[in-house]
């Protein structure tokens, strides 16, 4: 394999958060599968669920834009002439539930997106969910940056 090549993979899991990133990480991860036959895309999105509901809560079936989210990833990979499996979950943790997700469905690959976001004092926030899938996650990892923001922050 030379430098300028990516891996193919054959099933990636695409960690949906309903910001700017899901656009650009179902464009990435599409063009990608483009070049080979067989792959298999889900995109997951997690609700996630307070602990003073119950977790069967009916929570994102009832928000449209919890669909919204999952429509566009879909009409975004049939642009690159991609079948896109789309996935709602609710759950207490998001973090565990997109690594889960990713372990039941025998993922070679995992994408999550990462907004650009700084917190007081001006340092750049990477959260908890981020670290929590890169320990965990069984399978490669691709973490996609938004940006940072042209605005003064």
């Amino acid at each position: 394999m030379s430098d300028t090549e990516i891996p193919v993979f054959r099933r990636a899991v695409l960690a949906l958060n309903g910001g700017p990133s899901d656009t650009r990480i179902v464009q990435l991860v599409a063009a990608q599968a483009s070049r080979a036959k067989g792959t298999e895309l889900i995109a997951v999105h997690v609700v996630e669920i307070d602990w003073t509901l119950p977790l069967d809560a009916d929570i994102a079936g009832r928000s449209e834009e919890v669909q919204r989210v999952l429509d566009v990833a879909e009409a975004t990979a049939e642009t690159y002439r991609q079948t896109l499996e789309p996935v709602l979950l609710q759950a207490r943790d998001v973090a565990a539930a997109i690594v889960d997700e990713a372990i039941e469905r025998a993922a070679d690959l995992l994408v999550v997106g990462l907004p650009y976001r700084k917190r007081f004092g001006g340092e750049f926030a990477i959260g908890r969910t981020i670290p929590y899938i890169l320990q965990n996650a069984p399978c490669t990892v691709w973490v996609v940056r938004e940006p940072m923001s042209e605005e003064p922050s």
